[in-house]
């Protein structure tokens, strides 16, 4: 079993009359932390019943809102928690949920979902201040680590990265490779990791593209993710695409949108302050599982080049920043100059901008590029990070104070 941090979080819920809405991409563990849920619950002595919506004949509860209580009712009696798994299945969803939690019913419910348009858009705005979301991700590198070191390091990982050196740098090298998948993480071997993987993959395209949102041209689908798999955190040319693909703009664009909603990438708009010399058109789309990019890009499992891990690793750096920001207003972008200057990472704080340079190297002494000079010098933020291999150091440029980070000590403090 892999130790998610997100569980005391939900157990915390359980006690509040709010939904617990459980999102995120398919296979990502959301049933898994519901059945750790209900067997919290009944260690408590509390009554529990599971409905699935993937399992035809569960579907018939669902019929009407009266069905549904009916069979609660039977199942469990007046008090006691319903978890509902693969609620993406029901129509109008979130209308249906609204209603049961108005009645005001001696139930709490808690619902997960794969990500389609009538889970994230649809229900989110129905159950508006009835719901608590929460968004759970593939395996991020700190579970893996825990997991693959038996937790012996639970407590003192900090510890761990500072003395085991080698042993971080192999998992890290074995987190890009593979990423973060749950059933992909607990395979033994490449060939059962690899087998994994493409039913995953397979499973998302078949249930989530064909069978949710009627996509026909599935092939143009994949192919396009296998595209963006191979841009490592290139400019996305639309024309360019629409090109390759034989498509229009409208329909690259649209499964671009498709794939953020259903929890496959994350779009980077370019910072700007509006002075003209940014790029401001061409986005940037990173993934948000490794292996499912190296799936994408036909290399999962495989020897892989120092270049491609450095565009692995700037990823993972960004999958890094979306876990520190996510309780926080912020946003993360990039930078682009007309001039060829560029910055992996801009963090908009709100009160301060937060550059952020990523390099897959061992440095041995603080080095600023020019890219990062000349963001520096344009908007003279009050810090800067560098991302790096394994130096901790820190330097002045201008008035800004640079950081240079491990990659495995948090970006924010």
């Amino acid at each position: 079993m892999i130790k998610r941090s997100c569980l005391p979080e939900l157990i915390e819920h359980l006690d509040r009359k709010e939904i617990s809405l459980l999102i995120g991409p398919r296979q990502a563990g959301k049933t898994t932390l519901m059945r750790l849920l209900g067997e919290h619950l009944k260690a408590q002595g509390r009554k529990i019943m599971f409905l699935d919506l993937d399992i035809e004949e569960e579907r018939v509860y669902f019929n009407s809102q009266r069905n549904l209580l009916d069979k609660i009712k039977l199942t469990i009696g007046n008090d006691g928690v319903v978890f509902i798994d693969e609620i993406q299945r029901k129509e109008d969803a979130g209308r249906f949920l609204k209603g049961i939690h108005d009645m005001n019913l001696p139930y709490k419910f808690i619902v997960s979902g794969s990500g389609s348009m009538e889970l994230k858009e649809k229900i989110g705005e129905s159950l508006m201040g009835r719901k608590r979301i929460f968004k759970i991700e593939t395996i991020r590198y700190k579970e893996f680590v825990n997991y693959k070191t038996d937790y012996l390091y639970e407590n003192r990982l900090e510890d761990f990265f500072r003395v085991e050196k080698n042993e971080t740098r192999r998992l890290l090298e074995e987190y890009l490779r593979f990423g973060g998948y749950p059933r992909v993480v607990l395979a033994l071997t490449g060939r059962e990791k690899y087998k994994e993987i493409r039913e995953i993959y397979d499973s998302y395209l078949e249930r989530d593209i064909i069978g949710l949102l009627r996509i026909a041209k599935s092939e143009t689908y994949s192919q396009l993710i296998r595209i963006i798999s191979a841009y490592g955190g290139q400019l996305i040319n639309y024309s360019h695409l629409s090109s390759i693909l034989a498509t229009s703009q409208s329909t690259v664009r649209e499964y671009l949108w498709f794939l953020e909603k259903t929890f496959i990438l994350q779009k980077l708009t370019p910072f700007t302050r509006r002075v003209g010399r940014e790029i401001i058109k061409s986005p940037i789309y990173y993934f948000k599982d490794l292996g499912l990019k190296n799936y994408g890009a036909g290399i999962f499992g495989q020897e892989i080049s120092s270049l491609t891990l450095s565009f692995l690793f700037q990823n993972f750096v960004f999958l890094r920043l979306e876990e520190e920001i996510e309780s926080e207003p912020s946003t993360i972008h990039f930078w682009r100059s007309k001039g060829g200057a560029e910055v992996d990472f801009v963090l908009d704080l709100g009160s301060e901008i937060l550059p952020i340079e990523v390099k897959y190297s061992v440095l041995r002494r603080p080095e600023v590029t020019r890219s990062l000079r000349a963001f520096l010098e344009k908007y003279q933020p009050r810090r800067a990070v560098v991302v790096n291999l394994g130096l901790k150091e820190e330097t002045m440029i201008g008035k800004t104070k640079v950081f240079f980070l491990p990659f495995y000590e948090p970006i924010l403090k």
